[in-house]
């Protein structure tokens, strides 16, 4: 008899049709509401939706497209239904990819004295200007180990939350975030993360409410002290490629902090480095 190892099963893939139902479900539309949004009828979609009646390929991308499916699951679904996938996924330093990449870098370095950095779609960081060290100084080094996830980085004991002034309010802002990010592509790895950052410990006073003169101006602030024990408070945009055909390119967002006081700019321009 032998004891050979041998690797576990894989799971069988999944019908169209289970694909399908998995997003119109995350989406929350009935059968009903789906059709009428692709310009199909119920049956027709029931069917689809059941395995009774095959897609075309270009049904498929129009139920993804009014789904709002992420394009590495829109890929999914295409193999589901027997055809290539369209989408290509290349690393950010592939040749093909020099455009983007220039315009990340151009955003980033233009983004300067403020700092700016650039993540994929599990929040590891790509890129970053030379301002974004400033924020990071002091962290554990293990934190700074590529792949550096912003998100451990920022919220781990040893790494930013002790310096973050309004840690309650802002491990707040980023678990809605993160959980808004979980609901829009259904990624298990996301879901994971938000767990994970949700056990990290605080320091006493973190979980404290509205500090007085938050919540008075446009967005909710980051209030990071630096290494010099001033405060920095800060306020962030997020930008991504609107019209992305590639997996890569969709997935990365860019993050860019502005100040949120004058004090804050007149520090930022005291750090800058001389060009």
């Amino acid at each position: 008899m032998s004891l050979a190892p041998h690797s576990a099963p894989r799971a069988a893939p999944q019908p169209f049709g289970a694909h399908l139902r998995h997003w119109r479900e995350r989406r929350r539309l009935s059968q009903q509401g789906l059709a009428h949004e692709a310009d199909v009828s119920t049956r027709h979609l029931s069917y689809v939706e059941t395995g009774r009646s095959q897609p075309s390929r270009e049904m498929v991308l129009r139920l993804a497209e009014r789904l709002q499916v992420p394009l590495r699951e829109r890929n999914a679904m295409l193999v589901a239904a027997g055809y290539a996938p369209m989408y290509r996924e290349r690393p950010l330093d592939a040749p093909e990819l020099a455009a983007a990449r220039e315009a990340v870098e151009r955003i980033l370095r233009a983004h300067e004295p403020c700092p700016a950095l650039a993540v994929d779609r599990h929040w590891n960081l790509v890129a970053a200007n030379r301002m974004l060290p400033h924020l990071m100084a002091g962290a554990d080094a293990s934190l700074l180990q590529a792949p550096v996830n912003v998100l451990r980085l920022s919220l781990h004991p040893q790494g930013l939350s002790p310096r973050i002034v309004n840690l309650g309010q802002w491990r707040e802002h980023l678990f809605e975030r993160l959980q808004q990010q979980v609901q829009a592509t259904g990624d298990a790895a996301l879901a994971s993360l938000l767990e994970d950052l949700r056990s990290y410990p605080v320091h006493e006073g973190a979980h404290a409410t509205q500090l007085e003169g938050e919540h008075v101006g446009i967005a909710l602030p980051l209030r990071l002290r630096i290494t010099d024990g001033q405060v920095l408070s800060f306020i962030s945009t997020t930008t991504v490629f609107g019209s992305a055909v590639d997996v890569t390119v969709q997935e990365l967002t860019l993050e860019t902090f502005f100040p949120a006081d004058t004090g804050t700019a007149e520090a930022l321009r005291r750090l800058a480095p001389a060009d």
